[in-house]
Formats: structure tokens, sequence, C-alpha cells
């Protein structure tokens, strides 16, 4: 069995022990989404419920990007990184392990947002392969900026103080709490730098049926997301990150 799936099955053990904080970020959005889609549908009319709906996958994605960091955190904290960067494990199959259970958690959060949506709410999906492109892309780029985060920061407070900020921050930017035309010119202008906004837009035109747009945004994406995971990775190789840094 290779190092990275040896890897991924201890971490997928790890998540079914402490499964709470993978639960409340995808029991969370059901609530939100249920208490805000009036105010959107009154807004935005036909348009209200897409909006609630990638919003909110989007806001708590992000959020969520703290059980992506942690989980490589936790191993500083518990003195097992640098153990395993001594074994004949790449740092590439090290970051996949850790990728793949957490990749789970996120494509259940998107899943489930969706599937309630479709049943309570009437949210339409006319083409379910691009909303799956999106979805991956959004996930392998959390995934990548997750891991990335977890190289920078020293501790779990850190880590939290600039997931919170940088979460909200990143999500009220690409228009996924307010939509961009309501904003002012100068956050339009600037809402691109924001990855939940080609997030949003993947997810926007998924659910629209438009395979070019979806693409385009998805691309954008994984673009990001390549630049991020070699960062981890590189940070990673050079012993940037062990524990002693805390």
């Amino acid at each position: 069995m290779s190092a990275a799936a040896v890897l991924i099955r201890h971490n997928f053990a790890l998540l079914l022990a402490e499964p709470g904080p993978a639960l409340s970020r995808v029991g969370m959005p059901l609530v939100l989404i249920t208490a805000l889609r009036p105010l959107y549908s009154a807004a935005l009319g036909s348009a209200g419920l897409t909006q609630a709906v990638t919003g909110m996958l989007v806001l708590f994605s992000l959020l969520g990007l703290n059980i992506i960091a942690g989980g490589i955190l936790t191993e500083r904290s518990w003195h097992t990184l640098d153990r395993l960067r001594a074994t004949p494990a790449r740092p590439a199959q090290i970051l996949v392990g850790k990728a793949v259970p957490l990749g789970t958690v996120l494509l259940a959060q998107q899943g489930a947002l969706i599937a309630y949506s479709m049943i309570f709410l009437g949210l339409r999906v006319p083409r379910p392969d691009l909303l799956l492109v999106a979805g991956v892309s959004w996930a392998v780029t959390l995934l990548c900026a997750g891991a990335a985060l977890a190289t920078v920061v020293r501790s779990q407070s850190e880590l939290s103080a600039v997931n919170d900020l940088g979460g909200m921050f990143f999500t009220v930017l690409g228009g996924a709490m307010v939509p961009l035309t309501l904003m002012p010119a100068w956050l339009r202008a600037a809402a691109p730098a924001s990855p939940g906004y080609w997030a949003l837009h993947a997810l926007t035109a998924a659910l629209d049926g438009d395979a070019g747009a979806t693409v385009r945004a998805a691309g954008v994406l994984l673009a990001v997301a390549v630049v991020l995971g070699a960062f981890a990775a590189w940070r990673m190789a050079r012993g940037w990150g062990r524990n002693r840094l805390l």
C-alpha cells in the first residue's frame, strides 16, 4: 500500500473520531439558507434562490478552511509532522493524505446543500455535470488554500483569526453575501481578486446550464489551486511549518 493510501485511511479515521466540526459545516448552511431565502427572493426575484444557495455554499466552504488547515496544524502540535517528513513519504503524498478525507467533507457539504435546496426549496439543476465540475474545482482550490495556510500560521488561535477574517473578507468581496450589482464600483473592480468570486461564477453558471462560463471560472480556480498547492509542498519540503515554529 502506498504512503498516500495509508495516510488517507489514517486521516479518515481521525475525522470519524471527531466528526463535530465537519457536521457543523454541513448543517449550518442548511439552517441559514432556509432563513435567508425569502429575503434574497424578495430582493432579487427569481435569481434569489440561486444567490442564496451559491452564496451560503461559498461562505461556509471558506469558513471551513480551518478544518482543512487545522488538520495539518494539529500534526504539528502533536509533534507528528516531523516524523511524517522523516518517512519515505514525500511532501506531496502527505498533503494528498490530508486532502482526500477533507475533500470528501467539502463535497459532502456541497452535496447536502444542493440536495436540500432541490428537494425542499425547488432549486433546478439543468446540468449536474457542470455543477460537478464547479464543485470539484472549488473543493480542490480550498484544499490547496488550506494546506498553504497551514504551513504559514503558527498556532490554532492565529489560524482561527486568519480564517474568520479572511473567509468573511473574500466571501463579501466575491459577491457571495451581497450581489456585485449592489456593491460600490471599486469593490466590483476588486472582486476578481477573490477566489470566492470565481467559485460563485462557476456555481451560478453551472446552475444556469452555461458550459462555457462554468469551464472558464473552474479553470481560474484550478490555476489558483496549482499555485497554492505548489507553495504548500515547497514550504513542507524545506521544513517550514515544523512544530517548533509554534
